[in-house]
């Protein structure tokens, strides 16, 4: 019954495809690629926050390491589908994913928590299953640091140049460097290297250290099926237009893309050809709400870089454009860690025990507060540790096993804390029996506890069906 309700779920998607790209039809909106008179223009007034680096411009001895680890990573079957959540339902992306970067950090997108492959970190005891997952996460952090570098100077050109209009009120500085420099060697005015605006030192810092990289993997030639592209009729998608989720604001995101180009697929040369190269994977952009400013196309190769600066992936969407070749991807974030480290949940954790008692002689447990505010404050905790750390983490992050066993002392201190935690619900339910406590006092303890206590329950059932 559920596979016959899925396959009509998708008919009914594709008739609804299939009827928006028949009314697009002609009408699609217009992209240009860089074979069109108006691309640099376009990019320069539209997306100038795109800076795009070609594979010339990085070192060669890095270039090496990070492919090397690409291969590697694979090899060892380290690239997961994630399943995700979207609407309430639960999707395989087409793309596999690990994720790599400092020990205890996560990053969540579309409702799934991944956790960290600790790249090796001074001061961390971290065992890898193999020298080579070592030297691959290793060299990850290598490509973290040089992107880190180039992520700060590309921010210090943007305040230069925005400097420089205000006090000139012209742009033909700005213009002559994009003209000059948005798909060639370099691409970032050499003036900006070494200058930086004192006041914006941390706000710098903040914005282009990258805690994490997502690795991304495809071979397109493996997929039954691809979305096509709906708005501007620009192929097969890999994955479809989004703003990248849980950064920091206004931080830089920073890819290094490897499609593994193989002799046998080569760029079609022919003049007829319209629109991007099929064979050739691209990064699409588009301005967000926006069905009047043309998109872009630009095509990746191995080695190349492009960072989106500022806030960029807020004003902007973007997607990524199969070719034919399997390719890779590094994608470096500042991930907003507030509420993402192991150190936030362990802290949490912490502060809800506080609340918890043991007799000195019948070393019986108690609560130490029964009001609203503490009990709220607890059983909050207890859901944040149940649903967003330990079944996150067993759902899918059990994976991560063949790569490295770092997660599974925390996870088990924090299973501890949550048992704990569990015994402190049933403290409260069995003191809010009690006829002695103060009526108004208790109606409020027990309006708060039941909210949580629902919404536990629920939560327990919609992981139970996942």
């Amino acid at each position: 019954g559920g596979t016959m309700k899925r396959r009509a779920g998708e008919r009914e998607k594709e008739l609804k495809k299939k009827k928006l790209l028949e009314e697009l039809g002609e009408n699609r909106l217009p992209y240009l690629t860089p074979a069109d008179a108006d691309f640099h223009q376009l990019w320069k007034t539209k997306y100038s926050k795109l800076i795009f680096r070609k594979s010339d411009t990085v070192p060669e001895e890095l270039h090496q390491m990070v492919q090397e680890s690409f291969l590697t990573l694979r090899e060892h079957n380290c690239l997961f589908q994630d399943l995700v959540r979207i609407k309430g339902k639960d999707f395989l992306t087409p793309v596999s994913r690990i994720l790599i970067g400092n020990p205890g950090c996560t990053y969540k997108y579309l409702n799934t928590r991944l956790f960290t492959v600790p790249w090796p970190t001074e001061g961390y005891d971290i065992k890898y299953c193999s020298p080579q997952i070592h030297d691959a996460c290793k060299a990850l952090m290598r490509l973290n640091d040089y992107l880190h570098t180039e992520a700060v100077k590309a921010l210090q050109g943007e305040i230069l140049f925005e400097t420089k209009e205000i006090k000139d009120t012209t742009v033909t500085d700005r213009e002559q460097s994009f003209a000059t420099s948005l798909m060639e060697k370099g691409s970032v005015s050499k003036v900006q290297s070494g200058v930086c605006v004192p006041e914006d030192d941390r706000s710098l810092k903040n914005r282009t250290s990258y805690n994490l990289t997502l690795l991304n993997y495809m071979d397109p030639l493996e997929m039954l099926y691809l979305k096509q592209e709906p708005y501007f009729g620009m192929g097969n998608m890999a994955v479809s237009w989004h703003h990248d989720e849980n950064l920091v604001e206004r931080s830089v995101v920073a890819v290094y893309s490897y499609s593994c180009e193989d002799s046998a697929i080569e760029e079609s040369n022919e003049q007829e050809l319209k629109g991007r190269d099929p064979a050739v994977w691209h990064v699409g952009l588009k301005v967000a709400w926006d069905i009047e400013t043309p998109g872009l196309a630009i095509p990746l190769h191995q080695g190349d870089i492009y960072l989106m600066l500022d806030d960029l992936n807020m004003t902007h969407q973007h997607c990524v454009l199969a070719g034919l070749s399997p390719r890779f991807s590094s994608t470096h974030r500042v991930a907003d860690s507030s509420r993402g480290t192991l150190e936030y949940i362990l802290g949490r954790c912490e502060l809800a025990l506080q609340n918890l008692q043991t007799d000195s002689d019948s070393m019986a447990l108690s609560l130490k507060s029964l009001e609203a505010a503490v009990v709220k404050q607890v059983e909050e905790i207890h859901n944040e540790v149940e649903f967003e750390w330990l079944r996150q983490f067993w759902f899918q992050g059990k994976r991560y096993l063949k790569c490295t066993d770092w997660w599974l002392k925390p996870m088990a201190k924090l299973e501890e804390f949550w048992r704990k935690m569990e015994i402190m619900t049933s403290l409260v339910l069995s003191e809010v029996r009690k006829e002695q406590q103060i009526e108004e006092q208790r109606n409020e303890t027990i309006s708060c506890f039941l909210l949580l206590l629902k919404e536990r329950q629920k939560l327990r059932k919609e992981w139970t069906a996942r």
